[in-house]
């Protein structure tokens, strides 16, 4: 019998990853969203509004597994408006999954609900762990303790909740980061940005799906970083980047233009300056091994995969 994996927010980059990933290991994957993924995948496509019950709620009846990656993106500028969409994204597709979990005859042994990376301090010092890491401040870290705090309202004896505390996940495809980054990495605009010396929390794709099946599998819960052992330097990381393209140099940028540039891309600066230093130390304990650890590996592998697509006119 096929066991039944429900991908919430799962018509995005990353929920096409793992309907792949799963698929071919002849899981029965069933995507909920609120739009039909465009590109075609090996899964079931089942709509909700991430608000209230409905059909969708009947999958989970009986399902092996729960990944719910469900938000609006926060590559945006901090409005108001968005602000509250980034929140009540988050928070109310995470309950309303709480709830169905709560009230199936047959509730999924385990839920992996997405949280932020972000969540942890600007760190410069010292890498961020599970245990030792702190807490920031700001708008982006109190989406992530409130995203958190909403995975753990209902009562679930029979269910084993993580919260994925995710770095930024690198792979090709479309509504991937890398669409963006190759750009400008082949402009030679990619020279260090504010000095270069933040820290960058990384993951190539496959290990994200990796890491979600070793999960799945393994009795660890509460909060996990997920996020390759191997984060370094921006100036470091954008170096390895041009190299693995072929570009010998990249215009560095101030804070001050990054800001403004950040503006006219309606997003926050925030997102390329804050210096994000974690480590997968629970991961790592339990045994899982990355197969991508470090980025200089990573990015060659995906830069190739990107030229081949490229070159087949993908």
């Amino acid at each position: 019998m096929q066991r039944r994996l429900i991908v919430a927010g799962g018509s995005g980059f990353l929920g096409r990853a793992l309907a792949r990933h799963f698929a071919a290991q002849d899981w029965d994957v069933v995507v909920v969203s609120r739009s039909r993924p465009t590109i075609a995948l090996p899964a079931r496509w089942v709509p909700w509004d991430g608000l209230r019950q409905g059909a969708w709620s009947r999958e989970l009846d009986g399902a092996a597994a729960v990944v719910n990656l469900a938000g609006r993106t926060v590559n945006c500028r901090y409005t108001a408006q968005n602000m509250l969409d980034i929140y009540t994204s988050r928070l109310d597709s995470t309950r309303a999954l709480g709830r169905a979990i709560r009230d199936a005859a047959n509730p999924p042994p385990v839920w992996l609900n997405s949280s932020t990376a972000t969540l942890y301090r600007e760190a410069r010092d010292r890498p961020q762990t599970e245990e030792g890491g702190e807490t920031g401040k700001g708008f982006s870290v109190d989406v992530g303790r409130r995203w958190e705090a909403a995975l753990w309202e209902e009562d679930q004896p029979h269910t084993r909740r993580v919260a994925l505390r995710t770095a930024m996940v690198f792979g090709v495809g479309e509504g991937g980061v890398m669409q963006t980054t190759d750009r400008v990495v082949r402009l030679g605009l990619a020279g260090s940005m504010a000095g270069g010396g933040q820290y960058l929390s990384w993951l190539h794709v496959q290990d994200f799906c990796r890491a979600t099946e070793f999960l799945i599998g393994h009795p660890l819960k509460g909060a996990v970083n997920v996020g390759a052992p191997g984060a370094l330097p921006n100036r470091d990381f954008l170096r390895e980047y041009r190299a693995a393209w072929g570009v010998p140099l990249g215009i560095p940028s101030t804070a001050g233009l990054i800001r403004l540039g950040a503006r006219v891309m309606n997003s926050e600066a925030e997102l390329l300056l804050k210096s994000r230093w974690t480590v997968p130390e629970r991961l790592k304990r339990a045994g899982f091994v990355f197969e991508y650890p470090e980025w200089a590996g990573a990015v060659r592998q995906l830069v190739e995969q990107a030229r081949q697509q490229g070159h087949r006119g993908q």
